[in-house]
């Protein structure tokens, strides 16, 4: 009965604390007004960015708005490193494993079977697969061109939670099943139909699998590597079954690989939150820029009064000077972009990229 209580204190817990985290992002998001009261007028195309848009890469989501990556690094790091260390507690109260120098909490429980167990470097390790999932899904959402509109049901502040909660589930069954000496076999077959449905219902995106599966072969060897490394340490832990691989069972497996969609949906509502906050106080912001082109850093050809031909003989002819685009590099805000004028390649590479 106090496992069950620990168990079901723990995911309200962890639904709480995931709850917050999402709340406080979206809490600074800006307010949406019906059409009939917003501005009616669109800006002006900035030609700078769709001429820059061909060469980017998933990797410049990072360096685009560093405000919001670290904040995003943060969030994710924090949430792994909290929410972490009581889902795995569930496999310490139940003996799955045991720490060699355990700290442990009574918190709502009892003291022969603790809420909290764990030691000291698991927060931090959490920490880092949170923050490393996390990137993972952001990164690769954006260059398999998927998201929130990929997955089944979106990544709403309600599914989020559920997702967490699943996984939170199936963190708790594992530890039950084999506290109550459930063959390994069997807890591997349960376990990889939880992961499987898990995925389909609240991912089922190429980002989702590729980190998934990442996570369910990337956990393991780095228990490998720390139940080896750590051994007669402070630190040092072994499970109680060594399983089939002589370190730990099996069925761990698709445990670890159920962390990805809950840990990624989490990521990508965090990240959706942080865009909607950084957007708004952009807006705050005064608008500055070259008052010759409006900031779109291309004027009207002056050879050929921004037509892209002009007429000789009764014949129309090509503009060699702007290639028949009708624009050209404005000259006057080279200043705002503290770019030298006089670099012809630079300028030569900027045009070849603008839109025809």
């Amino acid at each position: 009965m106090a496992s069950r209580r620990n168990a079901l204190i723990c995911a309200l817990f962890t639904c709480i604390a995931s709850s917050i985290l999402i709340g406080q992002c979206q809490a600074f998001a800006p307010r949406k007004y019906p059409s009939s009261i917003q501005q009616s007028h669109e800006p002006l195309p900035n030609i700078r960015l769709l001429a820059l848009q061909a060469t980017k890469s998933p990797m410049d989501k990072i360096t685009d708005d560093p405000k919001r990556s670290i904040l995003f690094s943060i969030s994710q790091t924090t949430a792994g490193a909290l929410l972490g260390p009581f889902l795995d507690s569930y496999h310490s109260a139940n003996g799955v494993l045991q720490y060699d120098s355990p700290y442990s909490n009574q918190l709502w429980s009892t003291n022969s079977i603790p809420a909290f167990t764990t030691t000291w470097w698991v927060p931090p390790l959490f920490g880092f697969a949170g923050f490393l999932i996390g990137w993972l899904y952001i990164l690769l959402d954006d260059y398999f061109g998927e998201g929130e509109s990929s997955t089944p049901m979106g990544t709403s502040g309600p599914v989020i939670l559920s997702g967490i909660a699943f996984f939170t589930f199936q963190y708790w069954l594992s530890g039950i099943f084999f506290a109550y000496g459930l063959d390994r076999t069997k807890i591997f077959g349960i376990m990889a139909v939880l992961a499987f449905w898990g995925y389909r219902e609240f991912d089922g995106t190429r980002s989702g699998l590729i980190t998934s599966l990442a996570t369910a072969i990337g956990g393991p060897l780095i228990e490998i590597g720390l139940i080896t490394l750590l051994a007669g340490t402070n630190g040092g832990y072994h499970y109680t079954d060594p399983g089939e691989t002589g370190f730990f069972p099996l069925w761990i497996v698709p445990v670890y690989f159920l962390g990805g969609p809950a840990n990624g949906n989490l990521a990508r509502g965090v990240w959706k939150s942080l865009g909607k906050v950084v957007d708004a106080e952009a807006d705050d912001k005064p608008k500055r820029g070259c008052k010759s082109c409006g900031d779109t850093r291309v004027v009207p050809c002056p050879n050929c009064d921004g037509v892209g031909y002009y007429v000789t003989y009764g014949t129309e002819v090509k503009c060699n000077c702007c290639k028949s685009r009708g624009l050209v590099i404005c000259r006057e805000c080279f200043a705002w972009y503290d770019e030298d004028p006089y670099d012809i390649g630079s300028i030569r590479d900027f045009m070849s990229r603008i839109p025809d």
